[in-house]
């Protein structure tokens, strides 16, 4: 599933070409892409309104409209891409059309991607924890969070009420620079490791969107595949030395997720401190 890096590369991919644009039509090809809303609905709520802003919260894409948003989900495989008029590739989920005669597909294989229609991000927010490359996502509020539950803390760090857009790569990658075993106890890890946690999760998130994400099987903008698979270090890396000690690293589950770790550098935390 796309992750935060992923979905900000799409983001900057496509919002140039949706600024300013008139959404004239959509079309679900697959009848459950739509899920809180027709195809009448949509018209009737933008008439004669255009694109103000395409932004990224969590792993929805938002494309903002004066008095409502359009969020979608990509899910598994979702890709959204601009093609000439009347062009529909095979695995088009939807088509929205423009009235500059630009249509945006939505594109989706295995077809769990969503549109939502809301009046603004209330409803996204309110399931959704802070940014982790927003300036109020402090180290003080990361210490606040992690030390005050008693959580396996990669399920923490899945968990998208508790830090948006963290999926299986980023946090496993994250988990292995700082140095933290993923079946650690969220308030059993010391405080010094927790600030490296901080600021690995930032430095692997922003390496990452300046690589345009990470493609390991379908994840494609404009036909390039994400580069920072090259710049893995732990994920999908089993049975491989491991970067820092040359120890071999293995692949366990840890929250129900096929995990990468290194026994000899990552220090499992479980007796709580605090």
């Amino acid at each position: 599933m796309p992750e935060l890096p992923e979905v900000q590369t799409v983001v900057e991919h496509i919002r140039p070409d949706l600024l300013g644009e008139q959404i004239i039509g959509i079309e679900p090809i697959w009848p459950k892409v739509l899920h809180n809303f027709i195809p009448e609905d949509l018209i009737n709520e933008t008439i004669d309104t255009h694109i103000e802003d395409v932004k990224r919260r969590a792993k929805f894409i938002i494309i903002q409209l004066p008095d409502h948003i359009i969020a979608v989900h990509l899910r598994m495989t979702g890709k959204l891409y601009f093609v000439k008029k009347n062009e529909v590739p095979n695995h088009a989920s939807a088509v929205v059309k423009m009235k500059s005669g630009k249509s945006l597909i939505f594109d989706d294989v295995r077809k769990f991607g969503r549109f939502y229609l809301y009046n603004n991000l209330d409803p996204i927010n309110s399931c959704h924890g802070p940014e982790p490359l927003d300036e109020s996502f402090t180290i003080d509020l990361f210490l606040d969070i992690f030390t005050s539950r008693k959580r396996n803390i990669k399920a923490m760090l899945l968990d998208q009420s508790v830090v948006a857009g963290l999926g299986n790569i980023y946090v496993d990658e994250s988990l292995w620079m700082s140095g933290i075993h993923p079946s650690s106890i969220s308030n059993a890890i010391p405080k010094t490791k927790l600030v490296k946690l901080y600021k690995s999760i930032r430095t692997v998130l922003l390496a990452a969107i300046a690589a345009k994400g990470t493609t390991i099987i379908n994840f494609y903008v404009n036909g390039e595949s994400g580069k920072f698979a090259d710049q893995l270090c732990i994920f999908g890396r089993a049975g491989k030395p491991c970067l820092q000690c040359g120890n071999e690293i293995k692949k366990i589950r840890v929250a129900g997720r096929g995990t990468y770790i290194c026994r000899k550098c990552q220090l499992r935390y479980i007796k709580s401190r605090y």
